[in-house]
């Protein structure tokens, strides 16, 4: 027996974190708390912080480690892609893994994989560096999609605030491993092994604090929503296309940014921290845009704003004198942020129901992170032939111009044609 969804289209307060078992009805409803609530909201908090962290610390030591272990560019560029590939990748194991285990156990077990492979890139050399990356990108890749269901099932009433502690704690995760990573370098001796390693550390914290929600029992399955021609939508692939193209300028920045700093006169320790200046302010924009844009008519203007941004923070950094680059990061910080919090929302805006927003969201991420993923290591080849960064502006352009055309496709007032459903 199967039923057709015909709800409402979710609101962007409520809806804005998707959930990665919304087509599971039994598991919609939440469990008797077995731990106090404020217990849950540190743990939660602590998990966002730590899904950057192996993203953005290993740019401000790249340098460093391209001269001990002697390799290219191109090889160095594969480092920061192979995390972002996975996220692609893995993330769509996660409900498969919710669905056998529960979230909160999948999440705690995932937590160590994430754990193992930041250690993992502290030794063994290159071999080290590689396999610990994929490790940690494919744990951040499936905890990214579990970590949604969670709030949005258990708190229910607070999406809205929710949504803005998550993105915060993103945001504060990546900006604390740029900005520290080089200081822990000096602390342990120029040694960026242990500085690497260092981020092992909260990860192991956020699992302990996890752990009394391991007691929750898992739910039932009570039913299974089937979703159906999304793949065949034109709108669909353009808000993955908006998704992937503005992803990969930001995993560029996490990838590469201090490195052109270093090479533009900044010491590493500065590079670092301007990288974190710059993503602290994303915080700021992600919260702010999406209410703006939910005043206009469409996406569109606000979507041509940000990617405007964007790419004039990347050539300001890339080309602008040194003594303005803390405006260039602001600037580009701005257009970041709320150009990452604008594909969030079309998840949303071009669902007609929260089980097509999910599958959307599964689509524009999986596939969207494998296209972002090329972004790092087209830019360590620009480099490797170039000799040096200037050129990397060209590549900057020509992906903000196709996200820019993407993004005004995608932001047109009009829905998805995929349907949801019901399976009994």
């Amino acid at each position: 027996m199967s039923r057709t969804s015909h709800s409402a289209p979710p609101s962007l307060a409520d809806e804005l974190l998707i959930d990665a078992e919304i087509d599971d009805d039994g598991v919609q409803q939440a469990p008797v708390p077995t731990s106090p609530r404020w217990l849950l909201v540190l743990g939660l908090v602590l998990i966002g912080i730590n899904l950057r962290p192996a993203l953005s610390s290993l740019a401000p030591v790249l340098g460093q480690i391209k001269t001990e272990i002697g390799i290219s560019a191109t090889m160095a560029g594969l480092l920061t892609t192979l995390p972002v590939l996975c996220l692609g990748l893995f993330g769509p194991l996660a409900p498969q893994l919710a669905r056998r285990f529960g979230s909160e156990r999948s999440i705690a077990a995932v937590l160590l994989l994430l754990a193992a492979g930041i250690a993992l890139r502290s030794q063994l050399g290159l071999h080290g560096l590689l396999l610990g990356s994929l490790l940690s990108g494919a744990a951040i890749g499936m905890i990214g999609v579990l970590l949604p269901g969670i709030v949005k099932r258990d708190f229910p009433q607070q999406a809205g605030l929710m949504t803005g502690v998550y993105t915060m704690a993103l945001c504060l995760g990546a900006a604390l491993a740029a900005g520290a990573t080089v200081p822990l370098d000096h602390l342990f001796g120029q040694r960026w092994q242990a500085a690497l390693a260092f981020w092992a550390i909260p990860a192991l914290l956020a699992f302990a604090v996890w752990w009394p929600q391991l007691g929750q029992g898992q739910q039932q399955h009570a039913g299974h929503w089937q979703v159906s021609g999304l793949w065949r939508e034109a709108l669909a692939w353009q808000v993955t296309a908006y998704m992937g193209l503005q992803s990969s300028l930001s995993y560029i920045v996490f990838g590469w940014m201090p490195s052109i700093l270093i090479e533009r006169g900044l010491s590493p320790l500065d590079a670092g921290l301007m990288m974190s200046l710059s993503i602290m302010v994303q915080v700021i924009a992600s919260l702010g845009v999406p209410l703006l844009a939910q005043r206009c008519p469409d996406q569109r203007l606000p979507i041509a704003c940000v990617m405007t941004l964007t790419l004039a923070g990347l050539l300001g950094m890339l080309y602008a004198p040194p003594s303005q680059l803390w405006l260039w990061a602001v600037l580009l910080g701005i257009g970041q942020g709320g150009a990452f919090s604008m594909a969030l929302s079309l998840l949303v805006l071009r669902s007609p129901d929260s089980h097509v927003a999910a599958h959307l969201s599964g689509m524009a991420q999986g596939v969207g992170y494998t296209i972002a993923a090329c972004g790092p290591l087209a830019a360590g080849i620009i480099h490797d032939v170039a000799g040096n960064w200037a050129p990397v502006g060209w590549l900057f352009g020509g992906i903000a111009g196709a996200a820019l055309c993407f993004g005004l496709l995608a932001g047109r007032q009009r829905l998805v044609r995929a349907r949801a459903v019901r399976l009994d």
